[in-house]
């Protein structure tokens, strides 16, 4: 153990110990933002491919539900070959021509090119044994994945036509049997790398900051304990040595202490205690350390009692979160089912009404786990298409609670912005509207355009809001004879502060208005 001699000591000391201690801290702080940013880099990796995956599974079952459909209507009536050519027709009419980068593909079992809208070339070539740069047999590959009853992915490498390069790429293939098609589709996966280098860039940044301030700190340290040595120290050395004087002899007498050798006015005010305190000074120590004991404890195990339960809280809401997609995807998926064969009635609409609300509701806590881990890229889309599709999620929501939409939308009308984000502002003042409008009454739902940007407007006849400043609070709920979590409308205003979104409220005792305007800015109305 290093012992000062002297303050001069101390002060050579403390400016090490600082040095050091701050180096170890630097290098630590470096260290945990390298870990989180890997991490950070592997979880939107992750994401990125997860929903790729969904996507492009998504639309091949969509497709063959389609062709089973059509197959099944017909088949009495046409021949094989006109049905085929007609479900061709039907998917090129219906592709994004504009994108060059997602299509579907389509080949027989023994892989001759039947569709293939970007190399029409290869139609009518046998392309089972074509390998990619790194010897897969992508063609047979996803033709003999395709014929499991699920389905299956396949990753390799594959000509993009936007860039002209071979780049990664997984596709999603699944087979219709009666006719010997695989009907597959894919996803490029090399956009992540843009993502990943700008999260680079930022962290180089990040670091760059944290090493100047600590720098910063260091020198301001140093430069202070040097002033306190080369202004203070002998002052300080002369009054701690009268007083330490003055404390040795204290054992023997009460004499007080002669103030005239004590510079300082502190010093002096210490001098005027020192002789009650050295009376009192044992008990004192003794009573604080007795009390320190018992506080340090109950802190302690305070400390881990709560650190165990939000521990506990946040386990169970992840928890909570993923148990209650699957049987929510049982309940969807059953009620497509059973849509497509049966006729639909008031019970299976409650149902699909109860399950979309629960959707609906699974989506936010989704949301709230995920949004400080997830970077929601902006993207240009037809806001109006994208509106009329979330009216259309709720509509048998609305009709099991006696409502009905009254819309005025404005087509087409196009949006910078991220969809997921989009969809909660959508979702929650739709759901709300629902929610809180009186039985047997009209929904108001417009989206026009003006010269300052994009207006999006929800009405009701509904009770007025009292607490409006207080709407958008966590966990706030006008009714709680309602239910619901108070969350929605939180996470609303939270989305349109950081995109630049106005919200105007106007609630009267005849109904209430939720108006969003979308300025007209390069990054958010176009």
């Amino acid at each position: 153990m290093i012992k000062a001699k002297s303050l001069y000591h101390l002060i050579l000391y403390s400016i090490t110990f600082i040095v050091i201690l701050i180096s170890f801290f630097t290098f630590i702080i470096i260290e945990n933002a390298f870990d989180d940013f890997q991490e950070k880099i592997e979880i939107i990796k992750s994401d990125y491919a997860n929903k790729q995956k969904d996507s492009i599974r998504n639309e091949i079952e969509k497709t063959i539900n389609l062709i089973h459909f059509y197959n099944t209507k017909y088949k009495n009536i046409k021949s094989t070959k006109q049905i085929q050519k007609e479900i061709l027709e039907i998917i090129e009419s219906t592709r994004d021509k504009k994108s060059m980068d997602n299509y579907l593909f389509i080949y027989d079992f023994s892989g001759t090119s039947i569709y293939n809208p970007i190399s029409t070339h290869h139609v009518g070539k046998n392309l089972f044994s074509y390998k990619d740069k790194t010897g897969k047999q992508v063609i047979k590959e996803l033709i003999n994945i395709s014929k499991d009853n699920s389905g299956g992915y396949v990753e390799y490498l594959w000509l993009k036509p936007k860039d002209k390069e071979e780049v990664k790429k997984i596709s999603f293939a699944l087979s219709y049997k009666p006719w010997k098609w695989t009907i597959g589709t894919g996803a490029y996966l090399n956009e992540i790398n843009k993502v990943v280098t700008q999260k680079e860039l930022e962290y180089d940044e990040k670091i760059s900051n944290y090493i100047l301030q600590i720098l910063s700190l260091t020198i301001m340290l140093v430069l202070y304990s040097i002033f306190i040595y080369k202004n203070a120290t002998i002052l300080i050395v002369n009054d701690v040595k009268a007083i330490g004087k003055y404390f040795k002899d204290s054992q023997e007498d009460d004499t007080p202490i002669n103030q005239n050798k004590i510079i300082f006015g502190e010093f002096k005010v210490i001098a005027n205690y020192a002789h009650d305190a050295m009376h009192n000074i044992k008990d004192k120590n003794n009573m604080l350390s007795d009390l320190n004991a018992h506080l340090e404890t109950t802190v302690a195990r305070q400390t881990k009692e709560l650190t165990q339960l939000i521990e506990k809280q946040k386990k169970f809401l992840k928890n909570s979160v993923h148990e209650i997609n699957t049987p929510l995807s049982i309940i969807q998926i059953n009620l497509d089912l059973y849509k497509m064969s049966n006729s639909t009635n008031k019970y299976i609409r409650n149902i699909e009404s109860g399950a979309k609300t629960i959707q609906y509701i699974f989506d936010d806590l989704s949301f709230m786990i995920k949004k400080d881990r997830v970077s929601y890229e902006k993207e240009v889309f037809n806001f109006s298409e994208y509106l009329k599709d979330r009216l259309e999620f709720f509509d048998d929501i609305a009709t099991a609670n006696s409502l009905f939409f009254v819309t005025n939308i404005q087509d087409p009308i196009f949006l910078n912005f991220n969809k997921t984000l989009l969809q909660r502002i959508l979702d929650n003042n739709i759901s709300n509207a629902i929610k809180y409008s009186f039985k047997d009454s009209p929904i108001y739902v417009k989206l026009l355009k003006d010269d300052l940007g994009i207006i999006f407007e929800v009405k009701t006849n509904s009770k007025k809001i009292e607490q409006k400043d207080r709407i958008f609070n966590d966990f706030y709920r006008e009714n709680d004879a309602r239910g619901g979590f108070g969350l929605g409308l939180r996470i609303v205003k939270e989305i349109c502060d950081k995109n630049n979104v106005i919200i105007n409220l106007d609630s009267t005792d005849e109904n209430t208005k939720f108006t969003y305007r979308f300025t007209k800015d390069e990054n958010t109305a176009s």
